[in-house]
């Protein structure tokens, strides 16, 4: 499972926020209102761009666009329209991936237990933003948001440090941006953010279309 496929699932919950005052909140403060928003969100879906920059290459990529919906506990399914068409989705038991270009694709077990990151973690509703991440709030700040850098405290294979962009007012989240350890960026921006729809389970089943050449991962493999 490549886990940086699904790390902005950690975020979105937070697009419609609690307001906080628009002096400066401490790193603690704007983390806690975070958790606590996130608590109240059941399901949700939007719009999103996907930029990657830097890393090994130092070269830039296509932003590529698609939707993501998320239901908790642990469903997700991100669908990417252009450049290129692909899919990732999480059942809460299975995870997959395909690739339309090639017709390709793989099935694992969704990771459990310490086989999780923490973004994993805590869209599944077992982490926590306070416990499992150290907080700080960069000095050079956006204008109209709130930029809140997020380090796990356990180390992730998939990203070194987490950035939120939030709305001043009302804490939307307008996009977040992931480091990996070769400094790699990847940065995410989202619109059309609609919570607590009731999505229904049937959302995040998926069958690979016929001839799709599938590779099993994880304990299938044993």
């Amino acid at each position: 499972m490549h886990l940086r496929f699904a790390l902005p699932v950690l975020a979105v919950g937070f697009l419609v926020g609690t307001p906080l005052h628009s002096q400066a909140p401490t790193a603690s403060e704007l983390a806690h209102s975070l958790q606590k928003r996130y608590a109240t969100i059941r399901d949700f879906r939007a719009d999103f761009t996907h930029e990657v920059r830097g890393g090994v290459l130092r070269t830039i990529s296509t932003t590529e666009r698609g939707e993501l919906k998320v239901k908790k506990p642990g469903r997700l399914l991100m669908t990417y329209a252009a450049p290129q068409k692909k899919t990732f989705v999480a059942d809460g038991v299975r995870v997959k991936q395909y690739f339309a270009a090639d017709r390709s694709g793989t099935e694992g077990p969704m990771p459990t237990g310490e086989d999780l990151s923490s973004a994993i973690l805590f869209l599944a509703g077992q982490g926590d933003l306070i416990k499992d991440f150290r907080a700080r709030l960069p000095t050079d700040q956006p204008g109209d948001e709130w930029a809140l850098e997020l380090t796990p405290v356990t180390r992730q294979d998939d990203f070194a440090i987490l950035m939120l962009f939030v709305d001043r007012r009302t804490l939307a989240l307008h996009g977040m941006t992931t480091v990996d350890h070769q400094g790699g960026t990847f940065v995410f921006r989202f619109t059309n953010l609609r919570e607590n729809v009731r999505l229904p389970d049937s959302d995040f089943r998926f069958t690979f279309p016929k001839g799709t050449n599938v590779i099993y991962t994880g304990r299938d493999q044993d």
